[in-house]
């Protein structure tokens, strides 16, 4: 049972912070970890990191690059459960509704940012306005979506030349300097457990001062503080002042950026680089990586999923579903899985995965059950595809090229159309690509959970305007069976207009899902306590030097 679940099931008065230790679980299975045994906090320990897309700036940060250093040196109101997921109170002492629309929030007090600087009411209230206004052009404005007065602060036109109606939602009130309240448009089922992603961390007076140049020194209240941000690595060290539930054991992370996921592979065998959170694709084979860390890896499910996106650039994809389709139909999952993955990854059968509250199996039918007769059929039947058909992915993560190698090959060899790997260096690049709308045929498309709920899987990535809706995806069939969800009394009831939402993705089609995933990670023999999260990161909190 989720702690949201214990909120949703009365209308009495309920507070976050009494559900929380009455109630635990989560879907994830355990993760393996390494041994406790001789270790003591301090030290300094590396990671594997990749390139971010923008300055470190919580508010706009809404990929995993970015957001690994993100959530290591922010606090929010909540912490995801580092074995569980469930939310766990961090800066917030409580979170009470009796509605699920009107919420009081309370703080700890006391609480200051790494600059020394009050952390209050006001620090929530001030960021939250600043991420969801228009002109401001935050990534995580989305997120900030159900606050009443959010449509106020929105732009009223795609260039924002009509400016917002207001610079602030009414939705948010300061009380004291640790009490605020919230009031959202409808009910929603969810909020208390949406609370703990990085786009709702407080921002201290620095940003508001200079937001341009914050993010490339920011600061925040989390266990770690950052030291220095480069193109190869970021340095963070321990914050002793932070007042949360996840403090630092170890004095120093560096996140040191691989281009090539065998390199870190190398380093971390060689005890060069301390923690690598995705083992790269070919190590799996035959379980060489096993052989080569001996003891030093583990194995967890995560939230997270891959899948392709049928560019909305591509005329010849764009209005035809049943090509879309056919072209999901010839792409053999269990058996590129197994090559490229050894079978560490689970094909997929919708678009959300299991280790997430809400799951159900079958939402997209046989368009993701391989079948070459019925592919070629339904191809031919759809008038097929001119020219060469792309599949463009960042080579800079484990498995990416191969995958996406591996996908085309079935294509082709099912279909007879030609089909070639576009790799793009990085995961920067990729976006910037996107967002350009340079990319035609298919794009690699993966999702990190940023709060434990169906509703993440869905809502984020396919609402209209979304920052991640790359495909474009707009219905108001599933926009509608979202607000109807986000409006339910109880959690099974969220959970099944959830799932009506998601067997609408598999008549609409936008995206192809590909497989489930799990973390395959390794650590050096300098470290002790490594743990992958359940949402695919290393726990950074937890980890200490031998």
């Amino acid at each position: 049972m989720r702690a949201r679940t214990r909120l949703l099931a009365g209308a009495a008065m309920t507070s976050l912070a009494l559900v929380v230790s009455a109630c635990g679980g989560g879907s994830s299975t355990p993760e393996t970890n390494s041994s406790a045994s001789g270790s003591t906090g301090g030290g300094e320990i590396a990671v594997n990191g990749c390139t971010p897309k923008a300055p470190l700036i919580a508010g706009n940060t809404s990929e995993t690059c970015g957001g690994n250093i993100v959530d290591a040196f922010t606090a929010k109101l909540v912490h995801y459960n580092s074995d569980t997921a469930a939310p766990e109170m961090d800066l917030a002492t409580s979170i009470d509704t009796s509605d699920n629309q009107n919420f009081t929030v309370k703080l700890k007090s006391g609480l200051t940012f790494q600059d020394g600087s009050p952390l209050t009411s006001k620090s929530f209230v001030d960021a939250w306005n600043y991420t969801a206004y228009g002109p401001n052009g935050q990534a995580g404005s989305y997120f900030m979506g159900p606050f009443d007065g959010f449509a106020d602060v929105q732009c009223g036109d795609a260039d924002c030349k009509q400016k917002p109606k207001s610079e602030t939602m009414s939705g948010l009130k300061v009380v004291d300097d640790t009490t605020f309240t919230i009031k959202t448009s409808e009910k929603v089922s969810n909020l208390l457990t949406r609370l703990g992603y990085s786009a709702f961390a407080p921002q201290p007076q620095a940003f508001f001062d200079n937001p341009e140049t914050f993010g490339q020194n920011p600061v925040g209240a989390g266990p770690f503080k950052v030291d220095s941000t480069g193109s190869t690595e970021t340095v963070l060290s321990k914050w002793a002042d932070y007042k949360g539930v996840a403090p630092a054991q170890v004095d120093k992370v560096t996140f040191r950026v691989y281009q090539d996921p065998s390199a870190a592979y190398n380093d971390v065998v060689a005890n060069n680089l301390d923690v690598l959170d995705q083992i790269p694709p070919d190590q799996l084979i035959g379980d060489q990586w096993q052989t080569d860390l001996a003891d030093r890896f583990g194995q967890r499910d995560i939230g997270g999923n891959d899948w392709v996106t049928f560019s909305p650039e591509d005329p010849q994809l764009k209005n035809n579903v049943p090509l879309r389709k056919a072209l999901s139909m010839a792409i053999d999952r269990q058996a590129i899985l197994t090559t490229v993955f050894n079978g560490t990854r689970s094909p997929a059968t919708g678009w959300v995965p299991p280790a997430v509250d809400g799951y159900k199996a079958g939402a997209c039918g046989d368009a993701c059950t391989f079948d070459a007769a019925k592919a070629k059929a339904a191809y031919e039947a759809a008038g097929g595809y001119k020219g060469t058909l792309t599949y463009t992915a960042n080579v800079d993560g484990a498995g990416n090229g191969d995958m996406g190698t591996a996908i085309c090959n079935s294509i082709k060899n099912t279909l007879g159309v030609d089909c070639v790997l576009n790799g793009v260096n990085d995961f920067a690049t990729f976006q910037k690509g996107i967002d350009a709308g340079e990319y035609k045929g298919m794009m690699r498309s993966a999702w990190q959970m940023d709060y434990p709920s169906i509703e993440n899987f869905l809502a984020p990535i396919y609402t209209k305007g979304a920052d991640s809706n790359w495909s474009k995806y707009d219905s108001p069939t599933f926009q509608d069976l979202l607000t109807k969800a986000a409006a339910a009394s109880t959690a099974d009831e969220a959970n099944t207009l959830y799932q009506q939402a998601e067997a609408q993705l598999g008549t609409d089609f936008p995206t192809a899902p590909l497989d489930y995933k799990k973390a395959n990670f390794g650590w050096s023999d300098r470290v002790s306590n490594v743990k992958i999260t359940p949402f695919g990161t290393p726990d950074l909190s937890s980890i200490t030097v031998k």
